[in-house]
């Protein structure tokens, strides 16, 4: 990847710089902030890592969002005096943003980018591959932590999806999920499952580097680094008909953003509950 433009200094913004960085996912990364030289100091902060952490990625700092208008892969992160963006201030800077760089997929990396998905697909036309939210996949991977610590396994083995509109209206996919290829339900009973699914809702909102690293694994699937499933915001189908609200939802990545909606199995209870989630 030639270069991600991350719109927001601040601790979020920070942690996906240098997240990337690490891992040398793009040549540039460029931090974008209003607040002064706070992006420049930042981009310089991790640039002076590279020689002790081995990697080669340029960073830079800049005030106008205009200049990651070529980035590959454009991050909104967190301003670094204000915090995340919401309501019209989150919906004028991605309009911004998408007149600029009409192609670059947009990643609404902080905790409460359900509500600005959303309006994103139905206010300003845009389409649903192409912003999301990846917040909902810090939450997965603390799921996936806590049927791991029941089993006394690696969450590496875990495999399952958190679904619909946290934290109120969180659906765990049980019905698929899987442990080590074997299904979850054959090692968890019934009341183990409920007492994790009762605890998830309480671990959101995610902190800035579980969000950092859930923004940065999709960006590397985006990449074709990875082919994981990753659970994101996703804006309503417009094309169905029927008026819903943007919600939680596994997907594929390609290099244009959600390639495909990779729906689970569900139970009919959860099921009626990520409707009653999706509903407006």
């Amino acid at each position: 990847m030639r270069e991600v433009g991350i719109i927001g200094a601040g601790e979020l913004g920070g942690a996906i710089a240098h997240l990337l960085a690490r891992r040398d996912v793009a040549r540039a990364i460029t931090l974008v902030d209003e607040a002064g030289g706070v992006a420049v100091g930042k981009a310089l902060d991790i640039a002076q890592a590279a020689p002790v952490e081995g990697f080669a990625t340029q960073l830079a700092g800049a005030t106008d969002p205009a200049v990651v208008a070529a980035a590959d892969v454009i991050v909104l992160a967190e301003a670094a005096t204000g915090g995340e963006w919401r309501g019209d201030s989150a919906l004028n800077l991605l309009k911004r943003v998408a007149a600029s760089a009409p192609r670059a997929p947009i990643v609404c990396a902080g905790a409460h980018a359900c509500d600005i998905v959303g309006r994103a697909v139905r206010d300003l036309k845009m389409r649903r591959d192409r912003v999301f939210g990846t917040a909902p996949e810090a939450l997965a991977a603390a799921a996936r932590a806590l049927v791991a610590l029941h089993v006394n396994g690696s969450p590496r083995d875990v495999m399952l999806s958190v679904l619909g509109v946290p934290p109120d209206h969180t659906v765990i996919a049980w019905e698929d999920a899987t442990i080590a290829g074997f299904a979850l339900g054959r090692q968890l009973d019934e009341p183990t499952r409920r007492r994790i699914a009762a605890r998830v809702p309480a671990m959101w909102p995610p902190g800035p580097h579980a969000l950092a690293a859930a923004a940065v694994k999709a960006i590397m699937a985006i990449d074709g680094r990875g082919r994981q499933i990753v659970s994101c915001f996703v804006g309503p189908d417009t094309t169905s008909g029927t008026r819903t609200r943007a919600a939680a939802l596994p997907v594929r990545f390609d290099a244009s953003g959600i390639a495909s909606v990779s729906m689970p199995e569900l139970s009919v209870v959860e099921r009626i509950a990520l409707d009653n989630a999706m509903r407006l």
